[in-house]
């Protein structure tokens, strides 16, 4: 029992970057646009993070560092597909290389600035291990599963259920809906559709830099490692499609998908003998069969909002 509880436990940790990338891509892609860059703000979150937490020592410079990292790739990119009207397929793989090739390039650069072993302050990493809720922290089950979570785990959770009531119960989300199903409808009504788009693709490429600082301030626990996003801003990018848009089953579609992440290091190999690369593929392997199961569901509130991957001329309505 112990060593299951274990095991939910360790996927709500694996799960969290994925639930940030996930809601990110969610609010990106309800504003139209198919952001196929999460995997390059991710990076550039976890190097900014890594990077402010280094210089300054501080915990809030390192989140703004890796909220910053998240703007600044969202921003390329709602530039070159909103007004440009670039391809937004291109535009986001693009973003991809450009957030993983700077972010690389900044991590091994501070590393090796320095003679010693490049490390965050303690007092930037301590803030973000788990918290000690007393004796809500000590209750049998819940106390581990519930209440003995980082601030980055319970913000994560908060955003999720924000965003659910931001976009279901709200005028400006009931807005931001109608731009991803028919902008050329929502400009007519007045909306200001090149507004809305900018505000809510820079909304979500600082939740992704989010994600990003998670695994270099939690998972990493401030060190930094070469290639440490690892393809999750993808998963997050299946996710979407796994989770049909809502927020609120993000959640646990993302402890699912982070449990699949760690399956590897709970199964006995006395039990089910598996070589290890059978787990690292396991992910990405129910990423596709869920691509594929996605696709045969016909029921349109499942679907992806109309106008997604579209770019809008205003000049055709």
């Amino acid at each position: 029992m112990s060593t299951f509880l274990a095991f939910l436990y360790a996927a709500v940790l694996s799960g969290v970057p994925l639930l940030y990338g996930t809601l990110g891509e969610i609010i990106t892609e309800k504003a139209g646009h198919l952001n196929l860059g999460v995997e390059g703000m991710m990076y550039m979150g976890a190097a900014f993070a890594f990077m402010g937490g280094y210089i300054s020592g501080s915990p809030v410079v390192a989140l703004l560092f890796a909220i910053g990292a998240g703007v600044l790739g969202a921003l390329i990119y709602a530039f070159l597909t909103i007004t440009l009207k670039a391809n937004q397929n291109v535009s986001g793989l693009a973003l991809t290389t450009f957030g993983t090739g700077v972010a690389n390039f900044l991590g091994t650069s501070l590393q090796k600035s320095s003679v010693s072993v490049v490390v965050v302050p303690a007092s930037v990493v301590n803030v973000f291990k788990p918290l000690d809720m007393g004796f809500l922290s000590d209750l049998p089950v819940v106390g581990q599963l519930i209440f003995s979570h980082s601030l980055f785990t319970y913000l994560a959770v908060a955003l999720a259920i924000g965003m659910h009531l931001y976009l279901n119960k709200t005028h400006c989300g009931l807005n931001l809906r109608a731009i991803g199903e028919n902008p050329g409808a929502a400009d007519a009504a007045g909306v200001n559709v090149t507004l809305y788009k900018y505000v809510h693709l820079l909304v979500g490429g600082a939740i992704c830099g989010l994600g990003g600082a998670y695994i270099s301030l939690v998972t990493c626990a401030g060190n930094w490692q070469q290639d440490c996003v690892s393809g999750q801003g993808w998963i997050a990018v299946a996710l979407v499609i796994f989770v049909s848009w809502k927020p609120a089953k993000a959640l646990w579609g993302a402890f699912f998908f982070g449990a699949l992440r760690i399956l590897k290091l709970y199964v006995p190999a006395s039990v089910i003998s598996l070589p290890s690369a059978f787990y690292l593929m396991l992910p990405f392997a129910v990423t596709c069969v869920v691509l594929v199961l996605s696709s045969i569901r016909m029921r349109r509130e499942n679907q992806a909002p109309a106008a997604c991957g579209v770019n809008y001329f205003r000049e055709e309505r």
